[in-house]
């Protein structure tokens, strides 16, 4: 018999925490709660957990905080659910950019909440596990350009750095990682860790769009990130991997 998945709490509102704890124990799930950041590591030092449902407005350390440390630690994958009391579209756009999996606003349906729950936990355990990215390379170079993946800057043929944001570094990285491999959408969400499925659907062309722009890219004939008729989008160029820099 399979074990419940183990989800973490992170929310200084005790009442909060304690209603959604209970509404997902019902729904056959183990449950740990937390108050703020540290009692949220200490819950992840003492063994396996599925998911983060995380709190942004938290005391000391916020919920940003916390997902941008995640993210760049050896719990990088977990997935992360942020709530917030703020819809602030800036709000949910930096959340995404931090490595959130979704992002609910208060007040929510105990309902909603675990249906997005088990749609994050239902993505990330579809991923294959060939789909993944390498973090031993220093820098991928491909047509004119490289990417530095130690100091997170994309650089032209002349060594002029060009700015990206999170977002886009992160589909960056996915492409470089996967070149001549069609990349669905739902899988283009997974390895970005991006938000809902309906959601990131609708912004994943946007951020294509911005990526070609990037790289000078004409969208009409890509050079590099082409798109695939009900399929996705494949990188089309080379890609080679150097251990340091020229």
């Amino acid at each position: 018999m399979s074990q419940p998945d183990h989800i973490l709490i992170v929310d200084d509102d005790r009442e909060i925490r304690e209603l959604v704890g209970t509404y997902l124990e019902r729904n056959e799930m183990r449950v740990t709660l937390a108050a703020n950041g540290r009692e949220m590591r200490a819950a992840l030092d003492k063994g396996s957990v599925d998911l983060i449902v995380l709190d942004l407005m938290l005391p000391g350390e916020d919920g940003l905080a916390l997902c941008r440390d995640l993210r760049a630690g050896p719990r990088k994958n977990l997935p992360i659910l942020m709530l917030t009391a703020r819809n602030e579209e800036a709000d949910r756009i930096l959340g995404l950019e931090m490595g959130a999996d979704d992002y609910l606003v208060k007040p929510f349906a105990a309902r909603e909440l675990l249906a997005r729950v088990r749609s994050v936990l239902r993505r990330t355990r579809m991923l294959p596990p060939n789909l993944q990215i390498t973090e031993a390379a220093t820098l991928l170079a491909f047509g004119d350009w490289r990417l530095d993946t130690t100091a997170r800057h994309l650089l032209d043929a002349q060594d002029v750095v060009v700015a990206l944001s999170g977002a886009e570094y992160k589909l960056l990285r996915v492409f470089l990682d996967h070149p001549q491999r069609v990349l669905s959408r739902d899988q283009l969400l997974n390895l970005t860790q991006g938000r809902d499925a309906e959601l990131f659907e609708r912004s994943i062309d946007l951020m294509v769009s911005r990526l070609r722009q990037r790289l000078g890219d004409d969208a009409r004939e890509p050079k590099y990130i082409k798109t695939v008729r009900n399929g996705g989008y494949v990188f089309a160029s080379v890609v080679e991997i150097r251990e340091e820099r020229a």
